[in-house]
């Protein structure tokens, strides 16, 4: 009997690939369940799922069977053989990766998969913020043309600094393209890249970021540590008449702290593709015309969808070959070697 692949979430634009990638390999199969506890109880002998070794995983499955949170992923442990979860996004702040951790379940996820589109998505924000495009759309569609719109309120990207926290795949591509204007462009990290083009000026501290920003962009994973990491301080920190740019998770934001600023003018505005209780979004944020939102589609293409596929796919498909997969996430990079099949 071949070891079995579970499909948490629907692969949309890779479907001949994905039966040539597992053919005689693999058994792919697909959630059925339509509750957690459910889909708990159906790894054991003549349950739909036994068998099955990883798991391919969406975050929309969590509408059926709930996050990969501790809980879950203790008793995924408890009753089934499952050691490899293949996370299809770049983030993975939905799996608690220490519990898969003391359990024995590696975790992968797919960097660079979305970085061209969430790049491009936060240079889309910067403009509109800048600019004012998103309120003059409104205006337009609503009849008034322009009469919402006062270009001595607007301004030029060219010239301005611009502050990335977080110079990962994404920060860098979208410092690539905020430089052809060309923009100045500073940055921090908590971990300081090997390589960096001449014109990234790094700088020793997120204070000393914020400090210096006429716009600030967030490029770093959800997680213990960076959680409401950009608080009143920093936000506070920044000179007036900033913008913020959020296109990571909205968790990283105290989106209190900086809905305070943009009612009395300390944020001009903010660009944001991410919000703390997805896909519940603050009606305050509706009341500021200036502000750019979009419903955390920053990462989605047709072209970045088919990579992401591809990718997840790619390291369910090493680990069923060779009982390691690829792209294993930070924290459990050290455990590769204790994986089993």
């Amino acid at each position: 009997m071949l070891p079995r692949v579970l499909l948490c979430g629907e692969i949309e634009c890779v479907q001949d690939e994905l039966k040539e990638m597992f053919h005689g390999i693999a058994e792919v199969i697909h959630l059925v369940s339509e509750s957690r506890s459910h889909f708990l109880s159906s790894f054991g002998p003549g349950g739909p799922y036994e068998g099955t070794v990883a798991l391919y995983r969406l975050n929309e499955s969590s509408e059926v069977i709930g996050k990969f949170d501790g809980p879950l992923i203790h008793a995924l442990a408890d009753t089934s053989t499952v050691r490899w979860i293949a996370q299809s996004s770049s983030g993975y702040d939905e799996i608690d990766v220490q519990a898969c951790k003391e359990r024995g379940i590696m975790v992968s996820n797919t960097p660079g998969a979305n970085e061209d589109a969430t790049a491009t998505a936060t240079l889309y924000l910067m403009l509109s913020c800048l600019r004012h495009f998103s309120m003059a759309e409104q205006s337009l569609r609503s009849g008034t043309w322009r009469t919402l719109c006062n270009p001595a309120q607007t301004h030029d990207i060219t010239g301005r600094t611009l502050a990335i926290f977080g110079l990962g795949r994404i920060g860098l591509r979208f410092a690539h393209l905020a430089h052809a204007f060309p923009m100045r462009i500073i940055y921090f990290s908590r971990r300081k890249p090997e390589s960096v083009p001449d014109w990234c000026e790094y700088v020793s501290s997120l204070e000393e970021l914020c400090k210096q920003a006429d716009v600030l962009s967030l490029h770093v994973p959800l997680n213990q540590s960076t959680a409401g990491m950009i608080g009143e301080k920093e936000i506070r920190t920044l000179r007036r008449g900033s913008v913020l740019l959020n296109t990571s998770r909205g968790r990283i934001v105290d989106q209190e702290a900086m809905i305070r600023a943009l009612e009395d003018g300390h944020l001009s505005s903010v660009g944001l593709d991410v919000y703390p209780d997805e896909p519940h979004v603050d009606p305050r944020l509706l009341t500021f015309p200036r502000c750019a939102l979009l419903p955390h589609v920053g990462g989605d293409s047709a072209e970045s969808d088919r990579t992401r596929e591809l990718q997840a796919l790619g390291n369910l498909r090493a680990f069923v070959l060779g009982g390691v997969g690829e792209d294993v996430v930070p924290e459990l990079k050290t455990e590769i070697g204790n994986s089993t099949t």
